[in-house]
């Protein structure tokens, strides 16, 4: 349905996509600009955003999921905020159509400005039974039911008795070692570990915990030391690390694990609980844009930030960062020339687009280049345990781990969400960790819909329970 609805008529910077990049882009010019006499439009499917490096401490109970995501109309007050999508840009005549999420409404919205800013979606391969069985942890949705699933399966593992069925119940994979997958492990089996000791059925040795990685190391933002002390310290904890091994299938729930170096079959096992997290990728929506895109899914751009032509000549009001984009690193890191996707360098490429979008519209300041060292990196592994780089200094153990809390604690969005961040963690750790499933989240409305549901009574109605009488009182004496 085509509809207009009541927007701002001011100049605007139109700001496709509210994570990382667009939360932190609308923030920095949201004042600004409209002190200038134009506006921020902000459009996104969701309403907040999502801080991902906490999703493994969501789905571990660490953190309150709430808390670990970003309100957009309670932080962006001075800027226009859409819950929909962009389904087209016309850059020539610097239009866009956005839709509702559902698709039934559509309208026009006019800018001055561009920010492609859409993000990354997880990455996966035509494996047959992944789209069934597997679970991702790109959203905050995902981390909720991850944790539920795990708590739930475990809570049905011990009333199952001892066999097949209940090893599946309790057997918990996770496909992918980068930080996503090693953090996810390390903080569900944490979790779960200490679910079954407060179950009287069950002992921790009856679970089973299975890290796949297709290449022969984990964690190549680490060191390779570091990297190798982690896989022992998971091996240490139970947890089985499968180097140089690929999932092939993983229909009905039964894994089908292969060795990568000559692609011999290994390993078959049953799950209930598949994680997915290899990998990430440029979001697809953006080929729907216009803009020029590189061999990888990702938008062009100069390492001022500006959205660049075939010729690489920049594109006059449009502007791109974050995991959407192909940035170049002038440190001479990265991969292949260009910036890696993770939330440092989206947040500080969001802080200089505000910057360079001022200076070149309004004149205020200078157009500068995106250039940042990789400080390091930090990874959780569990409460109280953990592994860094930060500054070209190493850490592992309890060190890293308040490293890990320190950085991520500093880089939470808004002082209000670093508040609620840090008061769950002192509450976890004043009143011990919080192992409670939340039970039909899929179902919400069961318990309501069945006690709504008429029953069919099995007694006879009024009319026939007389008719019976009547019957009973007319029949012979003899067939009483």
């Amino acid at each position: 349905m085509a509809y207009t609805p009541a927007l701002s008529d001011r100049p605007r910077v139109l700001v496709v996509g509210g994570g990382y990049v667009g939360l932190y882009v609308a923030l920095k010019l949201q004042k600004k600009v409209k002190a200038h006499g134009g506006i921020v439009t902000l459009v996104d499917p969701l309403p907040y955003m999502t801080y991902q490096p906490f999703l493994p401490e969501v789905a571990a109970g660490s953190i309150e999921s709430r808390h670990a995501v970003v309100s957009h109309r309670m932080h962006l007050k001075q800027t226009e905020v859409i819950t929909g999508r962009v389904a087209s840009i016309d850059h020539a005549n610097k239009t866009a159509v956005v839709e509702s999420e559902d698709g039934e409404v559509s309208f026009n919205v006019p800018y001055r400005d561009v920010v492609i800013a859409a993000g990354a979606v997880t990455r996966t391969f035509p494996i047959p039974g992944l789209a069934e069985e597997g679970i991702g942890l790109k959203t905050i949705e995902e981390a909720l039911e991850l944790r539920n699933t795990v708590l739930e399966r475990i809570e049905a593992g011990s009333i199952m008795p001892d066999g097949p069925e209940k090893q599946r119940a309790l057997t918990f994979v996770c496909v992918g070692g980068g930080f996503a997958g090693i953090e996810a492990m390390t903080e569900i089996e944490d979790m779960a570990r200490h679910a079954a000791e407060n179950n009287p059925r069950l002992k921790r040795s009856d679970l089973r915990f299975v890290l796949v990685e297709a290449m022969g190391r984990i964690m190549p933002e680490v060191t390779e030391h570091q990297a190798e002390w982690v896989v022992s310290h998971m091996r240490s904890r139970g947890i089985e690390v499968l180097l140089n091994t690929s999932l092939a299938s993983a229909v009905g729930g039964k894994l089908d694990l292969i060795n990568m170096p000559d692609k011999t079959p290994a390993q078959s096992f049953e799950t209930d609980t598949l994680l997915w997290t290899a990998g990430v990728q440029a979001n697809p929506i953006v080929r729907q844009f216009g803009f020029p895109l590189d061999d990888r899914g990702r938008v062009k751009a100069n390492a001022e930030l500006h959205i660049i032509d075939e010729n690489g000549q920049p594109i006059d009001g449009a502007w791109t960062a974050g995991d959407v984009a192909a940035v170049p690193d002038l440190t001479g890191g990265g991969v292949g020339g260009f910036c890696v996707p993770n939330a440092q360098h989206a947040v500080r490429q969001a802080k200089l687009m505000a910057k360079n979008i001022l200076a070149e519209r309004w004149g205020v300041g200078e157009v500068k280049e995106y250039k940042h060292e990789n400080l390091g990196a930090v990874a959780g592994l569990g409460l109280n345990k953990g592994v860094a780089k930060v500054m070209g200094i190493k850490l592992k153990g309890p060190l890293a781990w308040l490293a890990h809390r320190g950085y991520h604690g500093f880089a939470m969005p808004t002082m209000e969400r670093k508040i609620r961040v840090v008061a769950d963690w002192l509450l976890n750790a004043i009143l011990g960790r919080d192992t409670t499933e939340i039970a039909d989240l899929d179902t919400p409305y069961r318990a309501f819909r069945t006690a709504a549901t008429p029953r069919k009574s099995t007694e006879p109605k009024p009319a026939e329970k007389k008719a019976e009488d009547k019957a009973d009182e007319q029949a012979p004496a003899d067939s009483r």
